[in-house]
């Protein structure tokens, strides 16, 4: 199986796998408007997909974590993010990604989460090299698809130096680096200067793995100069995706990275009940409610926006959110 890293465009733009947002839903309303070079699912636990399945013999079609795998045949090259601290869940996992038609597979060691955290994945395994290994090691023996890795500089510090020499002599396919450590969340900017010193390690270490950079991205144009700037292979888009599935469009354009002019505000409703739709029709088993955070970041920046916001907020269904869009 060859991996579809080695076609991606250089530079190229990932969408970011972010829970309880790229689920199927949204990545249709954003491959609509203008696809990515690679599609990402939102992080899914590797311990629950074995649970669910293996002990609770859920069906496929009713187990909930199976659901948030679901994908298009338009959403590809696509890859399933999954965490776990034990390497036999990372290789369960990774098969049974394989076995559902994904082209990658990425292992979370970034999330700040402390649910995920206590359970010893996510940004908790930055401090258990040891352990990171062993789940890279399982998930490569476990499929032919490619490996990537997600993470950021360091915990409580920066060890950018000493982290991505570790992973990088695991020889994944991709390792996207959020420039911030855990402890910064999100509450400092992304240390973009630190990309450039990871393009040199990489490239002393071991050239053939693809760096993309994550963090404050906001369009494409802002991306593509970071890109020139750092030399890193690829941007992800994370938070610059919220109230605007176009934050990809023109991307295969021949004016590849020409700022497009601003989306109308009927556009933007229109794009926020056709995602309501679409979660309703795709994901049946998460709350409505998991929409409101779309609801803010569609319905902002225009006279009324704060009570047209309040009205939509109160919705319980995609028809009542439809209903009060075009009774307004």
């Amino acid at each position: 199986m060859e991996s579809f890293w080695k076609h991606v465009p250089k530079p190229f733009f990932a969408m970011a796998p972010m829970a309880d947002v790229t689920d199927a839903a949204f990545r249709a309303v954003v491959g609509r408007r203008g696809r990515p070079d690679v599609f990402w699912t939102e992080f899914v636990s590797a311990d629950g997909l074995f649970h669910t399945r293996e002990i609770q013999h859920i069906p496929d079609t009713l187990n909930p974590l199976i659901r948030d795998l679901a994908f298009t045949p338009d959403q590809h090259p696509i890859v399933a993010q999954i965490f776990s601290s034990k390497p036999e869940m990372i290789t369960y996992a990774t098969k049974l990604v394989a076995e559902l038609g994904f082209d990658g597979v990425d292992l979370n060691m970034g999330c700040p989460d402390r649910s995920v955290e206590k359970q010893g994945a996510g940004s908790a395994l930055i401090k258990k090299p040891e352990q990171a290994i062993e789940i890279i090691r399982a998930a490569k023996s476990a499929s032919a698809m490619p490996v990537s890795v997600k993470t950021r500089i360091g915990y409580n510090q920066e060890i950018l130096e000493d982290w991505l020499a570790i992973l990088l002599k695991e020889s994944p396919a991709a390792i996207t680096i959020h420039l911030r450590t855990r402890k910064e969340m999100s509450l400092v900017p992304a240390n973009w200067d630190l990309m450039k010193r990871a393009v040199e390690i990489r490239n002393c270490i071991n050239p053939d793995v693809l760096l993309i950079g994550n963090g404050d991205v906001e369009d494409l144009d802002q991306g593509k100069l970071l890109a020139a700037d750092t030399g890193c292979d690829g941007v992800m888009i994370g938070r610059g995706m919220f109230g605007n599935p176009w934050v990809f469009e023109g991307l295969h354009d021949t004016k590849w990275g020409f700022t497009k002019p601003p989306h109308t505000l009927e556009e933007k409703l229109d794009a926020l009940i056709e995602l309501a739709y679409g979660f309703e029709n795709i994901t049946p088993s998460k709350n409505f409610s998991i929409l409101k955070k779309h609801i803010k970041a569609f319905v902002t920046g225009f006279d009324s926006a704060a009570e047209l916001r309040a009205k939509l907020m109160a919705a319980n269904s995609a028809a009542d959110l439809d209903n009060i869009v075009n009774n307004r």
